[in-house]
This record gives C-alpha cells, sequence and structure tokens, in this order.
C-alpha cells in the first residue's frame, strides 16, 4: 500500500473516530433529557405523596340547625360560663313573669326559708294568677313554691313587698340591689312580678344572658324551692293550716331531663318567654333563656334549645 492509500486509511479512521465520539455525546446528551425529567418526576410524585393530608370530617355543631321564634334566646353553661348557643343574647327585652325570679332571689338573700310572710290587702287585686286572701300567712319556701310554679303575682307581690320592708328601701332599689350584686347589666325591674305597667312600659326588663345567671344562681340559692318548679303541681300548707295546690305553668317540665327549675312569663309587651336549668351531667347544670317568643312557642324553642344541648354533649363525650 502507498503513502498515498495509507494517509487516506488514516484520515478515514479519524473521521470515523470523530463520528462515534459525537453519537456518543449524542446519546448521552439524548440519555440525560429521558432519564433525568424521569427520576425528577419519580421524586417528584414521592414529595406530592408525602404531603398528601386527609381532611377528617368536621362534626357540624348541634345547634347549627337551630331554628327558634324567639326575639333572644341563649343555652348558658353555669359551669364553664361559656355561651353554647346565643341569639340576641344582650338584648334588653319585657321580662314578664321571669322577674320573679329576681323577686324570690331578693327574699332568699334576707330571710331564712321559715320567714313568716303575709299577704297584704292591696296585692289581693292583682291580675291573674291569683290565689290568695289578705292576712294568710305562709313560710317563705311555701309561699315561694307555689308562687313560681304557678306564677301567681299575689304571692310575689306579697314575698316582693316585704323584703324591701325589711331592708327598709323601695321595691325597686331592693330588685336593684339585687341585679347589681349579681352583675346583671341588663336587668331593670320596677314591681316584683314584671306586669306591663301600661301598652308602653314593661314591669321588668332584662337580657337572656343576665337571665341565664339569674337562674343559675337561684337554683343554688334556694334549690328546694326552685325544684317544686319542676313538677306538674306544687303543694303548700299556710301557718294556719289552709291547703294550696297548684298546677306547673310549664307543660313540657316531664321532658326535659334532670330539670332543676323552669319558670313561665307572659305579657302582651314581653310575649312568651321561659327560663329552665337542667343538669346535663352530675354537678353540670345548663341555663336555657328564650325571650319575646309567643304563648306557645317559647315551649317548642325551649326543647329544641334542650335537646340541642343534649345532643352537643353527647357528641362532645363521643370524641
Amino acid at each position: 500500500m502507498d503513502s498515498v492509500e495509507l494517509q487516506k486509511l488514516a484520515q478515514h479512521t479519524r473521521i470515523m473516530r470523530e463520528i462515534g465520539t459525537g453519537l456518543l455525546f449524542a446519546s448521552g446528551i439524548l440519555a440525560l433529557f429521558i432519564f433525568v425529567p424521569l427520576i425528577q418526576g419519580h421524586g417528584a410524585k414521592k414529595s406530592f405523596a408525602a404531603t398528601i393530608t386527609i381532611a377528617t370530617p368536621v362534626t357540624p355543631s348541634a345547634f347549627s340547625r337551630v331554628s327558634v321564634e324567639a326575639k333572644a334566646a341563649i343555652v348558658y353553661d353555669l359551669v364553664t360560663k361559656k355561651v353554647l348557643y346565643a341569639k340576641n343574647a344582650y338584648a334588653q327585652l319585657p321580662l314578664a313573669s321571669l322577674t320573679k325570679l329576681l323577686t324570690m332571689y331578693a327574699a332568699f338573700s334576707e330571710f331564712s326559708p321559715n320567714t313568716p310572710i303575709t299577704i297584704p290587702a292591696n296585692v289581693t287585686h292583682l291580675s291573674e294568677p291569683h290565689a290568695f286572701h289578705a292576712g294568710q300567712t305562709f313560710a317563705l319556701a311555701n309561699l315561694a313554691r307555689i308562687t313560681l310554679t304557678a306564677s301567681l303575682n299575689d304571692g310575689a307581690a306579697a314575698i316582693a313587698e316585704a323584703t324591701a320592708a325589711r331592708e327598709n328601701r323601695t321595691l325597686h332599689e331592693t330588685l336593684a340591689g339585687v341585679a347589681t350584686a349579681l352583675d346583671l347589666t341588663q336587668t331593670y325591674a320596677v314591681d316584683g312580678n314584671g306586669l306591663d305597667m301600661n301598652t308602653a312600659v314593661s314591669g321588668g326588663y332584662g337580657s337572656a344572658i343576665d337571665l341565664a345567671r339569674l337562674a343559675g344562681a337561684f337554683v343554688a340559692e334556694a334549690p328546694m324551692v326552685a325544684a317544686a318548679t319542676t313538677h306538674d303541681f306544687a303543694q303548700a300548707t299556710s301557718t294556719n293550716g289552709v291547703f294550696f295546690r297548684v298546677a306547673n305553668t310549664d307543660p313540657e317540665v316531664n321532658a326535659v331531663p334532670h330539670l332543676l327549675l323552669s319558670k313561665t312569663g307572659y305579657t302582651d309587651l314581653a310575649g312568651g318567654n321561659l327560663a329552665l336549668v337542667f343538669d346535663v351531667g352530675i354537678g353540670h347544670p345548663i341555663a336555657i333563656v328564650v325571650l319575646g317568643s309567643s304563648l306557645k312557642a317559647r315551649f317548642t324553642d325551649g326543647m329544641a334549645l334542650v335537646d340541642a344541648t343534649l345532643a352537643h354533649f353527647a357528641s362532645m363525650a363521643s370524641l
């Protein structure tokens, strides 16, 4: 083979080597384009999978579907001092006979349960419900039991007057003093019954939150008297032996478990009012107050809130 042919062969070999090197380089580049995204994609999948969280279903509030006719209402935990449900809970509204709870708390803060209370003549003309004659005398606890259960206006007025006389203050001053002592900032009363003074002015005003606290305070102050309001009937005997048996103004007392207190109220200005205290556990009282409902709906409103409260604590216990 001559020198010319050797040179051509060397040149051809060099060209083929350069082509091979180029192909190897191109293959490497192609491999990077193919495999690196796969590796990154695989890693991304791992990263994505690692950040997935499964949402735990949130149990809706037991009160979320509650609808009440009342202008204002509250469910108040008397142990934790927490509001579990509220509708216009701080609105000041006419109280009607829920005012009697303020009267009774004032009396039991001042007198012993056996203190004699005499029915004065000036209260016997009050509007129904009433039951007494002038001069009849009862131990305070006996008179209070039947007065609260049947929402008797003459009995409440007699107790209110006796309390104010004992304190040597006006009735308004006496009731205002109790409201202040209990920090009931929206509560105001001019008589012991909460009867309408006229077509525009009520005898007592307060908020749902105030009445919840007041109801709880009265149960703590006079539990045996409060317990009388949890039955269909209450009875008492005057000091001269006259027996009284009265029906409860709340027809739903047997529907509320572990009931500690029930008090109704109704006037033209107030509409239908209701205060309940019941236990959801040993020593765990809950207060429910309904203000500004109707004569009948105050009870359906109250039971709707009772049922929701029981469901609330049942769901808490299951967690």
